[in-house]
């Protein structure tokens, strides 16, 4: 049986354009269900399994306000605020748009939808989901939103996001694939004067080369083939707040010319339009290539990332990261076990073991993996080893460590084990809760 790409809810008061759309998006894989009311939307979003919203905003016949899909939109973010949301309007109005957006939505189409466009943003936002949801991984739930950081290299990251997310300038993230850039950038904006204005992003990775600026920058109707309408681009969109630009490493060198222009003078021009308008941004940018390595092969402008990198932020891999895998590990086992309603609590030694060798060059979002997997099929309260499939490993030399080696493995094995409760881990050691407290708060200092 192959498994669907995802399962799409159309909330549109037209039969016709519910039975289209689902047309289009069973022939890519995905599965559809289909709402003709605000209401019966609601209903179908509470009973769970739906991982995005196609939404008009038009319920009723013979309006254009919007209202009725505003609300529902209004409602789904504050119930469930972590669904992307893609709003339809048969309008084609901007302001709408532009209205929904700013109030939660994550993009938007426009009827007649074009289905190579519609494709792409929905695929593009179930991956910003599962990006979003292996990032909250690097948060400890007790912690109040903390990043989970004990390691001295993370804590550097930390602090240098401390000192420059209030000065108003271009930061480049850099770091291997599922290192949490994205979380970073989202940081950097929650510690910012921007905090509360749109946080908007764009995946130049996911996007074709053809739609890359006109997604960046807008265009007028008729500015190329299929182009039926007018349409704002993400500057616009995050106009006042922060544009976060993902994988700028495959933009094009066309696409870097605009946006070293835009990041010199502060003004774009949607294509098929003359007259240039300001915005007020700030860009973060992000990549996993060496973008050095780009400009001596002429892929990558110079000045354009002179400009991008006013700071530069490198995360380091999740092997770099050695006394943090355990307590990130304990907290996607008790996310995925809250989500997948299993009893699973902490890990077996022999897991333990596993997690502190294996390399993880898919870093936080193939441990994130690895964990939720090993929550489906473990059969008791612990995860082993054999759960986790990552291969034989060596079991962890405790006999050929120093006495302070040996004790930071063993605080972090016990706090693993205990599922990142720090009162059961202390049980285990056999440690009086506030000794155990003292010697984890020494090992992070």
């Amino acid at each position: 049986m192959v498994e669907s790409a995802g399962t799409i809810l159309i909330a549109d008061d037209q039969a016709d354009i519910r039975e289209a759309l689902a047309l289009v998006l069973r022939a890519e894989g995905f599965t559809t269900k289909g709402a003709a009311s605000p209401a019966e939307a609601a209903l179908l979003l509470d009973a769970g399994g739906i991982d995005a919203l196609l939404l008009d905003l038009n319920f009723a016949t013979d309006t254009t306000s919007g209202d009725d899909g505003m609300r529902l939109l209004a409602s789904v973010k504050t119930i469930h605020p972590d669904l992307p949301v893609v709003v339809l309007t048969g309008w084609g109005s901007v302001d709408l748009a532009v209205r929904a957006l700013r109030a939660g939505a994550a993009d938007f189409l426009e009827k007649p939808w074009e289905n190579t466009r519609l494709i792409t943003v929905l695929r593009s936002q179930l991956a910003l989901a599962r990006a979003r949801r292996t990032a909250a991984s690097l948060t400890h739930p007790a912690a109040q939103g903390d990043i989970i950081a004990t390691s001295a290299a993370m804590r550097a990251v930390l602090t240098m996001v401390e000192k420059i997310a209030p000065a108003d300038v271009s930061v480049l993230i850099t770091g291997e694939s599922g290192t949490g850039k994205g979380l970073i950038a989202r940081h950097i904006a929650a510690l910012s004067h921007r905090r509360d204005k749109p946080f908007v992003t764009l995946d130049l990775g996911a996007v074709p080369e053809s739609l890359i600026e006109s997604e960046l920058f807008g265009h007028t109707r008729g500015a190329f083939t299929d182009a039926k309408t007018d349409r704002i681009g993400r500057f616009e969109i995050a106009n006042g707040g922060v544009l976060f630009l993902d994988e700028i490493g495959n933009a094009s060198l066309a696409t870097q010319a605009r946006l070293l222009s835009v990041l010199e003078d502060g003004m774009i021009t949607r294509l098929g339009e003359a007259t240039p308008r300001r915005v007020d941004v700030r860009v973060i940018a992000a990549t996993n290539a060496d973008l050095h390595q780009l400009i001596e092969a002429g892929r990558f402008r110079r000045d354009l990332l002179f400009r991008l990198n006013t700071v530069e932020i490198a995360l380091p891999p999740l092997r770099a990261r050695g006394d943090d895998v355990f307590l990130l590990a304990a907290d996607c086992l008790a996310a995925s076990a809250t989500r997948h309603g299993r009893t699973v609590t902490g890990f077996a030694p022999d897991a333990l073991a596993a997690l502190s060798n294996h390399p993880w060059p898919g870093n936080v979002r193939e441990l994130s993996h690895v964990v939720e997997r090993a929550v489906l099929l473990a059969d008791h309260d612990l995860i082993g080893a054999a759960h986790l499939r990552l291969g034989p490993v060596a079991a962890t030399p405790i006999e050929h460590m120093t006495l302070d080696q040996a004790e930071r493995y063993l605080i972090h094995r016990a706090m693993a084990e205990a599922g990142g409760d720090a009162e059961r881990a202390a049980r285990r050691l056999g440690l009086s809760r506030s000794a155990f407290y003292r010697r984890l708060s020494q090992l992070r200092t």
